[in-house]
Parts: structure tokens; C-alpha cells; sequence
């Protein structure tokens, strides 16, 4: 869609979003808030003790380095999926999908975010950063959106690679190389991401189904698709556990990773064994808590 279909888009009486509000929608924000707060996760991790001010200046310039790239691929992916987004209740609002933006503009818009966060990485931070955080670029927005989502259910398993690099990031950023430790929760934020989407496939089936995407529950169906859930929560379980296992942590993380794991697995053997809607939902939204709770533990548990 291009702009000169948002008279069309826009209902008479209704004023349009201003044009910094639809650009500012294309960087999907609470997606990129999210990613930007597992880099902090793997910046002050990597740090041993209080950090200096040096540290400090340097971890908000590569939040912001990396927060621009994550918000250029939010962009791209707009760009590309614009044609599912108008066909899906969660997604028709977005810009691209109502006609609000032109395709070159989006383009543009996607391509100056990467080239100025690159520059910034490369230039403040460090060229490892900056090249790690380039390969995330691509993919997510080319191997994963153009290329896996369309083709296999196993775009998440394969795609979720892209979305578990955020604390990697964060680790080279401070260190200039990647540790076993960055590893780690890049493992946990892997084993994290099929559960999490598969429970929102499952209630938003239809509109996947419709616009003709190969999700896990499209293509195998309900059952398969809980119990698939149920297993990785299983095994995201013990991946929890390592960073205490390896010294990376201690006490307080341990319980705190026990108990959110405990609740994520509980859910999911629920939604296996006595399906609804309502309690898919549920999963998902404990799986957001699930995540962002384990990673505050662990930061809080650094420094106590």
C-alpha cells in the first residue's frame, strides 16, 4: 500500500496520527524496549561490580546504538509484511499496513535508523558490537521475515536466533568479545521465544491462517502446538538454571528463576491438557512477565 490510499485509511472526522507518531509506531516500541533492556541486562552483567562512569556513558550510548538498529528492522519488517499486517486484527493498525506511509519512505525511514545506530556503534562502542548487531539486522528483517516466516513452522525456533541476540550484544558492547556467560542467556531468551509466540498463534490462528502464514498450529494444530509449548517450557526450565549452575549468579536469581519457571511450565501444561482461548492469552502475557522478571532478578541478584 502507498499513500495515496490514507484518505482511504483514515476515517472521515478522525484525525490522522501525526507523521512522528506513524514513524514512531513502524519501530514496534514496547518490542524494542524489550530488546534494548536484555543488551542492558548483558552490559551490566558484564561489569564486575559498580560500574564507573565511563561504563555508564558507554552502555547508554550502545543502548542507544542498538535501539535504533532493533527499531530500523521493526521498520523493514512493516515494510515487507505490509500486505499480512492489513489482513490481521493485531497488526492492520500499523502505518504501513493502512496506507499512512509510502513504501520508499518506509524504506528510507528503516535504512537511515540502521545506517546512524551502526555508525554509532561502530565508531563509540566497538566494530564487534557494531558487525553482531548488523547480523541481527539481517536476520530478522531478511532471513527471518522474507525468507523463514513464510516458508516453515519452524520460523520461530529457527528466527528466534535474531530475537535472543539482545544480551549478547550487551556483553560485547562492555567487553569487546563474547563470553560463555552471553551465551547463556542468549540460550535462555532462545528456548524462551517458541512457547512464548506459540501461545499467541494459537489464539490468533485464524488471522494467521488467513493471511497465510505456515504458524505451528496452521500447519500441525491445536494439540501439537500445546504440547510442543509444554516441552520447551521444560527445557527452557533448565536453561534457567544455569546461570547459577555457573557461578554467574546466586540465591536470589535461583529462586526467583525457580518460581517464574515453575509458573511458565504451569501454564503451559494447563493450556495442553484443557485448552481455552483465555488461558492461551494467559500464557502469553505470564511468558512477557516470565522474561522480563528473570532478567531483573538477575541484575538485582548482581548486585546484592
Amino acid at each position: 500500500m502507498n499513500s495515496p490510499h490514507t484518505s482511504a485509511a483514515t476515517p472521515s472526522g478522525v484525525r490522522a496520527p501525526s507523521r512522528f507518531s506513524q514513524f514512531y509506531a513502524l519501530t514496534k516500541p514496547r518490542v524494542v524496549q524489550l530488546i534494548v533492556f536484555c543488551a542492558l541486562i548483558g552490559m551490566v552483567l558484564a561489569v564486575p561490580g559498580i560500574p564507573t562512569w565511563s561504563d555508564v556513558q558507554l552502555a547508554v550510548v550502545a543502548c542507544a546504538g542498538i535501539w535504533l538498529v532493533a527499531g530500523a528492522a521493526a521498520a523493514f519488517n512493516c515494510l515487507v509484511e505490509q500486505q499480512i499486517d492489513a489482513k490481521m486484527r493485531r497488526t492492520a493498525w500499523r502505518p504501513t499496513a493502512r496506507g499512512q506511509l509510502s513504501n520508499p519512505l518506509t524504506l528510507a525511514f528503516s535504512a537511515g535508523l540502521c545506517a546512524l545506530g551502526s555508525w554509532i556503534l561502530y565508531v563509540w562502542v566497538n566494530p564487534l558490537t557494531m558487525w553482531l548487531t548488523f547480523a541481527t539486522f539481517v536476520g530478522y528483517a531478511v532471513v527471518y521475515t522474507v525468507i523463514l516466516k513464510p516458508l516453515t513452522p519452524q520460523n520461530i525456533v529457527i528466527g528466534g536466533a535474531s530475537g535472543a541476540m539482545p544480551p549478547v550484544l550487551g556483553w560485547a558492547a562492555m567487553t569487546g568479545s563474547v563470553g560463555p556467560e552471553a551465551l547463556i542467556l542468549f540460550l535462555i531468551i532462545f528456548l524462551w521465544t517458541p512457547p512464548h509466540f506459540w501461545a499467541l498463534a494459537l489464539y490468533r490462528v485464524e488471522d494467521y491462517r488467513k493471511a497465510g502464514l505456515p504458524m505451528l498450529p496452521v500447519t500441525h494444530g491445536n494439540e501439537f502446538t500445546r504440547l510442543q509449548i509444554f516441552l520447551y517450557t521444560l527445557v527452557l526450565f533448565a536453561a534457567c538454571l544455569m546461570p547459577f549452575i555457573f557461578k554467574m549468579s546466586g540465591w536470589l536469581y535461583l529462586v526467583a528463576a525457580v518460581v517464574l519457571s515453575i509458573g511458565f511450565s504451569a501454564y503451559a501444561w494447563l493450556l495442553w491438557r484443557n485448552y481455552s482461548d483465555a488461558l492461551a492469552r494467559k500464557t502469553f502475557r505470564f511468558s512477557l512477565i516470565h522474561l522480563s522478571a528473570l532478567f531483573a532478578a538477575l541484575l538485582l541478584d548482581h548486585y546484592l
